[in-house]
């Protein structure tokens, strides 16, 4: 198991959620583009969150963007959109990542989470249908065999795999709330985005 990998972190700093889980697909709520009918779900729905005066496109962004510390990325990041959000954290992580990321990667993502569950009604209204069913990030379509910690891939009749994703989705339903501790300099990155605004206006 690659040490950067979010397995390994997973592994090493939340065990509770270090496990694989089979799901009978006919029960499932599947996500997997943004315009399919449950595509609010996903992390990269166009739905803008606000925290500490600064407004984030989607859970994708703010999530990767708290990745990070240093200017540069950042300000690649807080223009970047869409999957290419993905792509640019990816390219920063190796050189500019924080050091503590992979003990506060899921903490973070419950933080995302639940600020779009407070700060959206529609997205608390979707969430509420699928009460009854169980969520799953659908990556049947991928290219690699297995999905990746976040997800599933559907094998017969049942979804396979860790579903990260569609597990705190549905322990934020179940609990209407998210708990979770993160360090307190895990914001002052925004301190860099209000420069850029300030500088830019």
């Amino acid at each position: 198991m690659n040490s950067h990998s979010i397995a390994h972190f997973i592994k090493r700093y939340y065990p509770e959620y270090y496990s694989l889980h089979s799901y009978p697909a006919d029960l499932c709520v599947p996500i997997r583009k943004v315009a399919d009918e449950w595509g609010m779900l996903c992390n990269f729905s166009p739905t803008p969150l606000v925290v500490d005066g600064v407004t984030f496109v989607s859970v994708e962004q703010l999530f990767q963007m708290m990745k990070f510390r240093d200017r540069e990325p950042l300000m690649e990041l807080y223009s970047s959109r869409g999957m290419k959000i993905k792509m640019v954290a990816k390219k920063w992580e190796r050189t500019h990542r924080r050091d503590d990321w992979g003990c506060i990667i899921v903490d973070a993502l419950k933080f995302c989470l639940y600020q779009k569950y407070l700060q959206h009604t529609e997205f608390r209204e979707i969430l509420e249908k699928t009460r009854g069913c169980c969520i799953v990030e659908d990556q049947t379509s991928r290219r690699k065999k297995t999905a990746d910690t976040w997800g599933v891939k559907l094998v017969g009749d049942h979804y396979e795999g860790s579903n990260l994703l569609g597990r705190l989705l549905m322990e934020l339903r179940d609990n209407s709330g998210l708990e979770y501790t993160l360090p307190s300099d895990v914001m002052d990155f925004i301190a860099v985005i209000h420069d850029i605004q300030e500088r830019t206006r």
